[in-house]
């Protein structure tokens, strides 16, 4: 690869990301990419291994800095197999032993239609019977942290097939890199719901989609910590929005970090007393709270 002598300019976006991630391999992909290599030669020019490239491109993805590659051209509807075609893919080839894992793992003899399913992965997703069964593993292993004791059903893990098409997931390597960065993500959002006081419920989407672009934004719990204590100060209860319009603040003025956000935030001088005073909303509520009970009693 001959790549010639330019200046390279990364816009700010971008190297803020890359800064608050902390990974040295994406940041390294990163800039190989940005310089114009080619991402087929990059374990060996920037001497990866395989499993390091793969992690490394997951982590780019998750933070949207990723150049897709451009994806296979499925058709508008997958097939539909008749029960003779599913007999005969059962009859030959390693879709038997495909079968037999995910029954395993799942811990239960799958239908007629399930099997279906199973095969358009297969066949008609292109996903590896390999990939495939890490998929199924990861499905079950979201379900427990989700608080379910039952396995996920053939429609979930199908759905989160075809997100893993999508994205280009084809290999050993990359289901492995994309799993891996998917749990360290779950182990974020958990935090994050337990410093926003929610961890006796399971969050609505909605709400998940507020904490996955925080940490697409590069906040970690500590600084929504902050935001929420910054908020029950300010309005006196807990608000999403206006948590995500503390964050979205600080994350357009580049403070990422709770040191940052103690320095550098700019503030409306107005909200300033009652950050200095933090007893004051205390005392506001204890006086609403007392001026209600008069009211209930006639007092």
């Amino acid at each position: 690869m001959n790549m010639a002598e330019h200046s390279l300019v990364i816009p700010e976006h971008d190297w803020r990301k890359l800064l608050a991630a902390a990974n040295g391999d994406s940041a390294l992909l990163y800039l190989y990419l940005r310089a114009g290599g080619d991402a087929a030669e990059a374990e060996t020019a920037l001497h990866l291994s395989a499993a390091r490239r793969a992690a490394a491109e997951s982590s780019l993805r998750q933070l949207g800095l990723w150049q897709e590659k451009p994806k296979l051209l499925r058709p508008v509807e997958p097939p539909t197999y008749t029960e003779a075609e599913l007999a005969e893919r059962l009859q030959s080839g390693t879709f038997p032993q495909l079968l037999g894992e995910a029954q395993r793992r799942l811990g239960r003899v799958l239908s007629t239609e399930e099997m279906k399913i199973l095969l358009s992965m297969n066949n008609y997703l292109g996903l590896s019977d390999e990939v495939i069964s890490i998929l199924i593993s990861y499905c079950l292993h979201r379900a427990r942290l989700r608080g379910s004791s039952r396995p996920p059903s053939m429609r979930t893990i199908e759905r989160e097939a075809y997100a893993w098409a999508d994205l280009g997931i084809e290999t050993l390597e990359e289901a492995a890199a994309h799993v891996q960065q998917e749990l360290e993500q779950q182990t974020i959002r958990r935090e994050m719901q337990r410093v926003l006081q929610l961890s006796d419920r399971r969050l609505f989407p909605k709400e998940e989609a507020y904490l996955n672009q925080w940490i697409a934004w590069g906040f970690s719990p500590r600084e929504v910590s902050l935001a929420f204590e910054r908020a029950c100060l300010k309005i006196g209860h807990f608000n999403w929005k206006y948590i995500h319009s503390i964050l979205e603040s600080w994350h357009s003025q580049g403070l990422h970090t709770v040191s940052a956000i103690e320095t550098g935030d700019k503030a409306p001088a107005k909200a300033a007393p009652q950050e200095q005073q933090p007893n004051q909303w205390a005392k506001d509520a204890v006086a609403r709270m007392m001026r209600q009970e008069e009211e209930q009693h006639g007092l």
